[in-house]
């Protein structure tokens, strides 16, 4: 933990310190006060809009209650503001959103929570968070602080990973470490599921599944058929929950993870790819699932596919049209970036979005979502 850098603050006319932990990479605030039962919402949430941290000396319970109340106060000031902005385009409401969304998570995790070396809390009626913290961070050496709202997320996480998200077309669940994107939207799974397999498989069954995460795609294929499949990712936590979960699945034999950027060495007759949707910056390594800034893997898959596939092969591009409907990127770019790397479309799977953000009205992307497609892009080298 040498690596991680320093909270200072005053505490009964001592100067104390400690490590500092976030895993959105958030800095350490600058100033930090001792908070209790005693603080008062609108007090808590006033300091922490102003920068300021509050590490709980207080029970437990009450700094959960107490983060709930500052919640509300959050979600209650856009509602005030009657004149705030209106976006005038698709992409200036995303943006506004990613920055208001950031200003509420950095304001809310000014709420600091203490921890042993041993990842134990010692607070009055803390639950036992050392398993989860172990698995998201790792053995803890020394003391440190982090947010109540990260240790929610590692916890909430941590649940995921017991109990397994139930994927329809394995007839099983994967279970999705901290860190790695939890395969919760099922319809991209479905396409895999359901697309014609390409000829060639029949005769040479092989297919790489290019940024494995999970693991979920390369155990549709291999459920389908496919004897041999090579799932890259560079995380480690990918690559080792990928394993894992082949293995719980009885898959480890057929399908090979490897550590590398992109493609494997050699072609396949199937090279599958879900990369991130969204061509925007990250605001912290755990969104690196979410946002490909200027499309750097959806180029590198592009631009690489035409070299790794065996003639007659394809390429299945499985990408969401969100980015379209925010102004992001649209049709005519993502069909010349296609063209430009030598490819050639085949054919196109469509599929409607069923998750609950699609009917939610007060959602400031509410429009983008409501259009949105996620599709299965069948290309081939065009030579």
């Amino acid at each position: 933990m040498s690596d991680y850098p320093i909270i200072n603050w005053n505490e009964a006319g001592e100067e104390k310190s400690a490590r500092w932990r976030s895993e959105s990479g958030t800095p350490p605030p600058r100033r930090v006060v001792i908070a209790d039962d005693r603080m008062t919402a609108d007090d808590a949430y006033h300091l922490a809009c102003e920068g300021t941290a509050l590490l709980w000396r207080g029970d437990f319970q009450n700094a959960r209650q107490l983060l709930q109340a500052m919640t509300r106060r959050a979600n209650e000031i856009p509602r005030r503001h009657k004149n705030r902005k209106i976006p005038a385009t698709p992409a200036e409401a995303f943006n506004l959103h990613r920055l208001a969304q950031s200003q509420r998570a950095r304001t809310l995790g000014m709420l600091l929570i203490p921890f042993e070396a041993d990842h134990s809390i010692p607070l009055r009626r803390a639950p036992d968070a050392r398993a989860a913290c172990t698995e998201a961070y790792g053995p803890a050496t020394e003391p440190y602080v982090a947010s109540l709202r990260g240790l929610q997320g590692i916890i909430g996480a941590y649940e995921w990973r017991k109990n397994g998200v139930e994927i329809p077309a394995l007839g099983a669940r994967i279970h999705p470490h901290y860190g790695v994107f939890a395969p919760i939207r099922g319809e991209y799974i479905g396409l895999v599921n359901e697309a014609p397999l390409p000829e060639l498989t029949n005769t040479q069954s092989v297919a790489f599944d290019i940024g494995t995460g999970t693991g979920v795609l390369a155990a549709v294929l291999a459920r389908r058929g496919i004897k041999r499949i090579v799932a890259t990712d560079q995380d480690q936590r990918a690559l080792a929950c990928a394993r894992e979960n082949l293995a719980r699945l009885g898959l480890a034999a057929q399908v090979d993870v490897v550590q590398t950027d992109l493609f494997p060495e050699g072609r396949a007759p199937l090279v599958v790819c879900n990369p991130p949707w969204v061509p925007a910056r990250p605001s912290s390594p755990l969104e690196h699932a979410i946002f490909d800034p200027e499309s750097r893997m959806l180029r590198g898959f592009l631009n690489g596919l035409a070299a790794h596939l065996e003639p007659g092969g394809e390429g299945w591009l499985i990408l969401s049209d969100l980015a379209e409907h925010l102004g992001l990127r649209t049709r005519a770019e993502l069909l010349a970036l296609i063209d430009a790397a030598g490819l050639k479309v085949l054919g196109k799977i469509d599929v409607k979005p069923h998750h609950p953000r699609v009917s939610d009205t007060s959602d400031p992307l509410h429009a983008a979502r409501a259009a949105e497609l996620t599709s299965l892009w069948r290309l081939a080298a065009a030579a």
